[in-house]
C-alpha cells in the first residue's frame, strides 16, 4: 500500500502550481465571457424573473 501524505507534510513541503495559473486564467476568462454573452441575449428576461422573484417573496 502506499503511503499517503499527511497534511502536516504537505503543508511543509507545499507542491508548485504555479504552471496551473494559465489554466485558471482561461477558465476565469471564458466564465466573463458565458455571462456576458447571456446577460446580452438574456437580460431583459432575467431582470424580468428577477423582480417577479423578488415581488413573490416581499409579498
Amino acid at each position: 500500500m502506499r503511503h499517503l501524505p499527511s497534511p502536516l507534510q504537505r503543508l511543509r513541503h507545499p507542491r508548485d502550481e504555479r504552471g496551473d495559473v494559465p489554466g485558471w486564467v482561461l477558465i476565469t476568462v471564458m466564465t466573463a465571457g458565458l455571462v456576458a454573452g447571456l446577460w446580452a441575449i438574456a437580460g431583459s428576461q432575467l431582470g424580468a424573473m428577477l423582480r417577479e422573484a423578488l415581488a413573490s417573496v416581499s409579498g
